[in-house]
């Protein structure tokens, strides 16, 4: 049986049984005190004696047949570190949008590692491995990427150090952080998203400022762009080709879910961190975004870089050279960076965490599930990190087409995994529903509810319809060479595309192999992992604290 982190505190191999060993018997001479040092960080990383992946016959691991009920527990009772709090939840949400069904979700069942365990538990095991493994492989893949785009940003300053240097410094950095623990993680991303946030809002102000003619010319702006050259550059289809890089972009909200199981309290925590992050899409990805249009063409040259993730073709630095303010465009230049390996640090932690939970429902290979004595899934980190070695591509002469490639791989990830957590919220309800539950006894109700599931789903349908329309009739570029030919044709479908057929490979093979079943509601498992609380008396609790609000707070606290 596995024992949950509460347990492995009082277990027999304790951490003062570790110091214990690291100082040595009586009869020894008094050991160094970096020899003290040394034992004990040795220890840490030792497996945790008390904690096995999967019991014999569990996950489907060794036969045919997949136990659901097994998977549960593995992913429930996760020994994973719950070191996380409310504001470092709240800062590792600010990259885009969390549907409010995860939180919903999340707060009744914090499984650890994966939310791909929702689409096992309530849509089918086999749909959860591809969703697991699609999730991971797109962490994987963006770990690299980014550590070549915070190598590209240094090119700014014109940094006679190769490139290879400082993508060797950034991986280094990035390993490090993830193998202090989930703590120093959330410590990272806390402030890399503090300096983020200081950076956009300021921003927002300047753009305003500039926008109506505070800039050194005086010369008002306004809507000038938006007429000429015009707003939507190559009209609906235009607007269809980037609708999967936006979802990259807005790709790591849905780490608060994947957090859950990290969480100290996830009743007070997540439904905080699921509401603040609408308000927060609005101003730093919806304001920010409309002021860059205003005071950007984009017909400006400067937007075509060699590389996506060309500092230097950043709209944000165009607009403010454009303003003539000396040194201030560097600065937004180190906020980029900083805002890349930001990714980066979650790309290890997402991917490291989804793969120690295909581990624990018998979907991946069972070493990846290794925790050590300080909760850190070991193992998949060393996995995750050994990706970013190819971010030393990036140096190479070959640097475009390897990462257009595994950029294809990771293009649609988002989509099918907002889209399978929608998905899985309906079902969940109906399962709810069926058993003779009631809503007054979650925690935490979606406030979209399943309408607002639903329309989710559709929407992240669409989406792939339309992706498939643009691979199929791609947008022809205005600068470079045309997309024509069949050859031509054929990369740029699957590279707009490649996503899809992954997904369904890795569906159908695991179908076929293991001839899981789709769930049905009256079977769904809705009990194993629960977090226990003491619902009533919390609420009693919360409705005496909320009287003593003033009426600002109560306003506050209905919308945030």
């Amino acid at each position: 049986m596995r024992k949950s982190p509460e347990i492995l505190s009082s277990s027999s191999r304790t951490e003062s049984d570790d110091r214990a060993a690291a100082v040595g018997s009586p009869d020894d001479a008094t050991p160094s005190k970096w020899r003290k040092i040394t034992k004990a960080a040795w220890n840490s990383f030792k497996e945790n004696p008390d904690y096995h992946i999967t019991e014999k016959g569990q996950g489907g691991a060794n036969g045919q047949i997949y136990d659901l009920e097994g998977a549960a527990e593995a992913t429930a009772t996760s020994p994973l570190a719950r070191q996380l709090k409310g504001r470092h939840l709240q800062m590792i949400a600010i990259g885009g949008s969390i549907v409010q069904a995860l939180g919903e979700m999340a707060v009744l069942l914090p499984v650890a590692g994966s939310f791909s365990a929702y689409s096992t538990r309530f849509l089918d095991p086999a749909w959860g491995f591809a969703m697991g493994w699609n999730y991971a492989m797109q962490w994987l893949i963006v770990l690299p990427l980014e550590i070549v785009a915070a190598a590209i940003t240094i090119k700014y300053w014109n940094s006679p150090v190769p490139s290879a240097v400082w993508v060797a410094i950034f991986l280094v950095m990035i390993i490090g952080i993830n193998l202090v623990g989930v703590k120093g993680y959330g410590e990272a991303e806390f402030v890399f998203s503090m300096i983020k946030v200081i950076a956009v809002i300021g921003f927002i102000i300047l753009g305003i400022i500039l926008n109506i003619g505070g800039g050194q010319n005086g010369d008002y702006i306004g809507g000038r762009y938006w007429a000429s050259p015009g707003a939507f550059n190559n009209g609906f289809r235009g607007l269809c080709s980037v609708f999967v890089i936006a979802a990259f972009a807005f790709a790591g909200t849905e780490l608060v879910g994947l957090a859950a199981a990290e969480t100290a309290n996830p009743r007070k925590s997540l439904p905080t961190a699921v509401k603040q992050v609408f308000w927060r899409i609005c101003l730093f990805y919806i304001v920010s975004l409309t002021l860059v249009g205003l005071l950007v063409p984009y017909s400006d040259p400067r937007l075509i870089g060699q590389s996506t993730s060309d500092a230097k073709a950043s709209p944000f630095v165009i607009a403010i050279k454009n303003a003539g303010i000396t040194g201030l465009d560097s600065v937004m230049n180190v906020v980029i960076m900083i805002s890349v390996l930001s990714v980066g640090n979650s790309a290890v932690y997402g991917s490291s965490r989804t793969l120690a939970a295909l581990a624990e429902q018998g979907q991946a290979p069972s070493w990846l599930g290794y925790i050590d004595r300080r909760g850190r899934p070991l193992k998949a980190i060393g996995v995750a990190s050994a990706f970013g070695f190819l971010a030393f591509l990036g140096a190479s002469d070959k640097d475009d087409d390897a990462f257009v490639w595994m950029q294809a791989l990771s293009g649609l990830s988002s989509i099918f995994t907002w889209g399978s957590i929608c998905l899985a919220h309906i079902r969940f309800r109906k399962a709810w529903r069926m058993q003779g539950r009631f809503l007054d006894e979650l925690a935490f109700r979606s406030q979209a509810g399943v309408i607002g599931s639903w329309i989710g789903f559709l929407f992240n349908i669409l989406v792939i319809c339309a992706q498939f329309w643009i691979g199929f009739s791609p947008v022809q570029p205005t600068y470079g060479e045309p997309i024509k030919g069949t050859s031509a044709l054929v990369q740029n479908f699957f590279q707009a595309y490649l996503a899809v057929p992954v997904v369904l490979l890795c569906y159908i093979g695991y179908k076929v192999s293991y001839r899981t079943p789709f769930v049905r509601c009256k079977d769904m498992d809705l009990k194993t992992g629960v977090r226990e609380l003491n619902l009533p008396q919390l609420l009693l609790d919360e409705s005496i604290e909320r009287r003593a609000w003033p009426k600002w707070k109560k306003a506050y606290k209905f919308l945030c």
